[in-house]
């Protein structure tokens, strides 16, 4: 009988493998299983600043060998950017802006209104270097 992994243990290996600085582990699982974009907003809502910054090198490598395949994250993105702490909006104004098509530039644009200055000040960075 096989035992089978849940979402939650596999958010729980994505993310301590983030932490432990092995994107490239977790870059692989992605390219095998799409399914994971779904969870990207949820994995940036991580106190652990470790793993929130392993996701935009993983999605740096993510543009570069699966640009066919980033948008699926920006729901999960969008979803996050709406009730997680500023800390974790900014990181995901920065992610957004990794992916850089119509829609997650959209998401970075409403960031300009966010009540905190800082999450504001990382959406206009990002404009700004998308230009």
């Amino acid at each position: 009988m096989k035992d089978e992994v849940s979402d939650e243990e596999l958010k729980k290996v994505i993310a301590d493998f983030l932490e432990m600085g092995h994107a490239e582990n977790i870059f692989e699982m992605f390219r095998r299983d799409v399914r994971y974009y779904t969870w990207v907003g949820e994995l940036l809502d991580d106190e652990r600043f470790a793993v929130r910054l392993g996701i935009a090198v993983l999605f740096e490598e993510l543009k570069m060998h699966c640009p066919e395949d980033i948008h699926l994250a920006v729901p999960s993105l969008c979803r996050t950017l709406e009730d997680a702490l500023p800390h974790v909006r900014g990181d995901v104004v920065n992610v957004l802006g990794i992916i850089g098509n119509d829609t997650a530039l959209e998401g970075v644009r409403k960031a300009l209104e966010d009540e905190s200055p800082q999450v504001r000040e990382v959406a206009g960075d990002v404009l700004e270097d998308s230009r």
